[in-house]
């Protein structure tokens, strides 16, 4: 297997963390204003380093003419970018979309990439000045289903966990204005935004919730809310830390990991679950060490006769959480999880989105993930596009789900299981 570089195994998202675009980042051109042609700049960067040369068996150039005239026909980058979304989705590939500046997974990338990446940087400090990883949201993640848009899960420590909002909650109108995924908190960090939301599937259970968003920072958010989400359940004498880890791309995440369990918070609970669920991947198969590796005793004794001891690994019970957004980097834990019998693993079957990608800035500012590298597990197994199904399956039916995680509630059970039993 190639080495893979953490950064380049990261998730796609297609449930994007709410937030808004700087003011007019999304809006059409002005008049007689010159466009680079991004339409064909993806065309030729995809026909050039997409990973499958024969495009798996897709017509690429026939996909071209069929898009071309809706792009060239688009009325902002916005709606271009759709467009060119509809063409790369054909590849049915992860890794591989274009973001445009105001959308908040395009801030996110930056946060991820933007760091030790000189020539990413350059490019655009000519092409979007100003470009920055910082953005107005309020934490969270949504989904469409026929037509609504649910509250899928909340960033803990966000604006939107300390507003009260729930998963499952339907979101209907912020300040009177129908609820728009790129536009609801434009603009508005430190002022209060009135979202209406149904909570259950009646009409009369729709309420306002008063939200203040604030800037998220794409390089510092997640790691504030995998601190944020570290916690001890204590049931039956026995107590399972818990700990969500919403990026994994960067060893920041990993250290932070180590630091909790061997010296900080969780050091001497009975078990661990780990929540991989939602957010981007980028986490190394090396990461697997801490839970697998031989581990050494360490006990340090001050004059006093104070002592501290610690292990060099995690050696108690450890359940993993997954579900369909668990991504890239975070399915080759997932695999290793269960290839090796390191714990349970638990939820729903993973993504399926196991490539190399890729980033490069277009000649407009915006940002083409493009997968260009296939990977393969223990000499031939591809998990893109097949994901890793969980030991124990938990459903979860998010519509009006009343901040209900039945899959959560279900690793933690397991966990206190596995502590009874030492």
């Amino acid at each position: 297997m190639p080495r893979i570089k953490p950064a380049f195994i990261l998730a796609s998202i297609a449930i994007y963390i709410l937030s808004a675009q700087e003011p007019g980042s999304l809006a059409k051109p002005a008049i007689g204003e010159t466009q680079p042609d991004v339409f064909e700049q993806v065309y030729r960067t995809v026909d050039q380093d997409f990973l499958a040369p024969d495009f798996k068996g897709i017509d690429w150039q026939a996909l071209r003419e069929k898009h071309k005239p809706r792009a060239d026909s688009a009325q902002s980058p916005l709606e271009r970018a759709s467009v060119i979304n509809e063409m790369l989705a054909a590849l049915q590939t992860s890794h591989t979309r274009l973001y445009v500046p105001g959308e908040p997974a395009y801030h996110q990338l930056l946060g991820i990439f933007l760091a030790g990446n000189d020539a990413l940087r350059l490019k655009l400090q000519e092409t979007q000045p100003g470009a920055s990883p910082r953005y107005s949201g309020i934490g969270i993640f949504t989904e469409m289903r026929d037509g609504k848009t649910f509250l899928r899960a909340i960033l803990d420590g966000s604006p939107a966990s300390q507003a009260g909002l729930l998963v499952g909650d339907q979101l209907l109108e912020a300040d009177g204005q129908p609820f728009h995924l790129a536009t609801s908190f434009a603009g508005k960090a430190g002022k209060p935004v009135e979202l209406l939301v149904q909570r259950t599937p009646d009409p009369d259970s729709r309420m306002q919730v008063t939200v203040e968003p604030k800037m998220l920072d794409g390089a510092t958010m997640f790691l504030d809310a995998m601190n944020a989400s570290t916690r001890i359940i204590e049931r039956n004498g026995r107590q399972v830390g818990y700990l969500h880890i919403w990026s994994y791309a960067g060893q920041e995440y990993q250290r932070a990991l180590e630091q909790t369990l061997l010296f900080g918070s969780l050091k001497d609970t009975d078990a661990l679950v780990l929540d991989l669920r939602e957010g981007w991947g980028g986490a190394s198969p090396v990461y697997l060490n801490l839970f697998t590796s031989r581990t050494i005793g360490v006990t340090a004794t001050g004059r006093d006769g104070s002592r501290f001891s610690f292990r060099s690994g995690w050696q108690k019970p450890v359940v993993l959480l997954v579900n369909g957004n668990t991504r890239s980097g975070k399915e080759l834990l997932a695999y290793g999880f269960r290839r090796y019998g390191v714990g349970p693993v638990v939820g729903s079957t993973t993504a399926g989105a196991v490539v190399q990608g890729r980033l490069t800035a277009m000649d407009d500012g915006s940002l083409l993930y493009l997968a260009v590298g296939d990977v393969q597990l223990d000499g031939g197994l591809r998990l893109e596009g097949l994901g890793v199904t969980p030991d124990i399956e938990v459903p979860f039916a998010l519509a009006y789900a009343q901040g209900a995680d039945p899959q959560k509630d279900r690793a933690v059970e397991v966990a206190l299981e596995l502590a009874e039993q030492l």
